[in-house]
């Protein structure tokens, strides 16, 4: 059974994509605990961390770093924060953003009524720091699309 995550990848609900390869797309939260909180996530439907191989969790990992690399650079965030949990979408994903501080980390904290400009906004920024960092190759063409090119 399809997940909302797989549809927003296939198109059939919208998402803000800043980074798509062959294993993993990257796009925003629709509920940020901060400014640029996004999700990193298979293209394979896999339900939790734990049932993913070792070379899935390493690229995830890996894209993970460079998406928080970008947060840093555009807020000027101390650090990246990455969570793990899963329980709102049985589908494995990744959240990374920008972080002060260990006590906004906290689910409680997202915000569910930031309007669609400021999402997109804090999109685009990460969007263009993955260009500066030399990852263009992998950010989408359009904010809207999962695919390269």
């Amino acid at each position: 059974m399809a997940t909302v995550f797989s549809k927003i990848i296939a198109g059939e609900i919208p998402g803000r994509f800043v980074w798509a390869d062959d294993v993993c797309v990257v796009f925003a939260t629709i509920a940020p605990i901060t400014d640029g909180h996004m999700l990193v996530v298979p293209r394979e439907e896999v339900d939790q961390f734990t049932d993913a191989s070792d070379d899935l969790l390493a690229h995830l990992v890996a894209v993970a770093k460079k998406v928080g690399q970008a947060q840093r650079a555009v807020w000027d965030a101390p650090r990246a924060a990455v969570l793990v949990a899963g329980f709102e979408v049985p589908h494995l994903h990744i959240h990374v953003l920008p972080a002060w501080d260990e006590a906004a980390l906290r689910f409680d904290n997202a915000r569910h009524d930031v309007p669609a400009e400021e999402l997109d906004a804090a999109a685009e920024r990460v969007r263009a720091a993955l260009r500066d960092a030399g990852h263009g190759a992998h950010v989408p063409a359009a904010l809207d699309s999962p695919r390269l090119g």
